[in-house]
């Protein structure tokens, strides 16, 4: 699969291959082409190829077939160092014997710059960072997200026309993690550098990417908008990694312009739109938590609803989540916002209740 950037392709990946060998696909026939100053999340679990798209940008691997084109300048033969791209690792990477100031200068005095240049380049990134006052601390001296952002400035220093972000957040705490993201992004944006990440963080990805790429075994299952992937998913595979979903199968009943109608076990679906399918056709239904609603009574449609009793809850503040088992047998996830500090029909466990949605909530998947 294609993804194709909205501005002109300031990166290129066309037909990108690396086979190990004894079947040992690691990046099966990939294409992407990623704009200027664009944030692209490569997204997959452990093994599905995305650490090792990212080694080739890099130059750590030599691809076995494609081309990777960085503004309009191929990158097959460039050793690394000779390429104008930035890596930061999950790690970090950062010097423990030099001070702050100097891992940042680090680089630049490789290139052999001149020391007012240096000078001058390390306080902007300083500035950047908001670290002017750690410039002489040694890096076991500050917090985990003062070292992220260290990291960040040394890759930034010289300027990268691309910037690779490895698990860029990974060693953090939760609450850091969520804290940084954001300000990851903002440094970013405003140094306008041309950015891929690669992370298994569903919520980072779509938090920091104006694009992202779900990959799974090689290969890219879809490409787009954190939004767009998340509420259109293409495939199975996508709707499941992607958030929490409820995925039900069933067969094509009804095939209308305007709507279709698809059996399941424990309902039938009315979907407020025509899809490409023919009759008693098997599909997935995949239906979001947050946009499925709990009531004790039965609703007035006969449509988009289930009947079941509440296995289990869990209180997380702003939201609550109850599993219902189905006649089937099956369980359904919902999620319901806590708006109220107190519900008047708050269920609990044993109680049977009526789970239902509206015509265009749910997605219907053929693949």
């Amino acid at each position: 699969m294609s993804g194709t950037a909205v501005n002109p392709a300031y990166l290129q990946l066309q037909h990108v291959v690396k086979d190990f060998g004894a079947g040992a696909v690691a990046v099966n026939d990939v294409s992407i082409d990623i704009a200027k100053g664009e944030i692209f999340a490569l997204l997959g679990s452990s093994g599905c190829g995305k650490t090792t798209l990212l080694r080739m940008l890099a130059g750590f691997e030599t691809p076995t077939s494609g081309r990777i084109i960085l503004n309009g300048q191929d990158l097959a033969g460039l050793p690394p160092y000779a390429r104008p791209i930035n890596m930061m690792f999950q790690s970090y990477a950062l010097f423990p014997h030099l001070s702050v100031w100097d891992n940042i200068a680090f680089g630049l005095r490789r290139e052999g710059q001149a020391k007012a240049e240096i000078a001058a380049r390390v306080e902007a990134m300083l500035k950047l960072v908001q670290l002017e006052k750690f410039a002489r601390r040694k890096p076991h001296q500050l917090s985990g997200g003062q070292q992220q952002r260290v990291a960040l400035a040394r890759s930034l220093a010289k300027k990268p026309q691309l910037l690779l972000l490895d698990e860029p957040l990974g060693a953090l705490d939760k609450k850091l993690r969520e804290e940084t993201q954001i300000e990851l992004v903002n440094i970013i944006e405003e140094v306008g550098v041309t950015c891929v990440m690669v992370t298994h963080d569903q919520e980072e990805a779509m938090t920091m990417a104006s694009r992202l790429a779900v990959m799974s075994e090689g290969r890219l299952l879809q490409v787009g908008p954190p939004a767009e992937i998340y509420e259109t998913p293409a495939t199975r595979f996508v709707a499941d990694f992607i958030g929490n979903v409820n995925l039900m199968e069933g067969r094509l009943s009804t095939i209308e312009p305007d709507h279709v109608i698809i059996d399941c076990a424990d309902c039938q679906h009315y979907v407020g739109h025509g899809i490409t399918g023919s009759q008693d056709m098997l599909v997935s239904v995949a239906i979001r938590p947050e946009k499925i609603h709990l009531s004790r009574h039965a609703p007035d449609e006969a449509f988009n609803c289930a009947r079941g009793v509440v296995q289990d809850l869990a209180y997380f503040g702003s939201y609550t989540v109850y599993r219902m088992k189905l006649a089937s047998g099956a369980m359904l996830k919902v999620s319901i916002s806590n708006t109220q500090r107190h519900r008047e029909d708050g269920l609990t466990w044993g109680d049977e209740a009526w789970a239902h949605w509206s015509r265009n909530a749910h997605v219907v998947l053929t693949q």
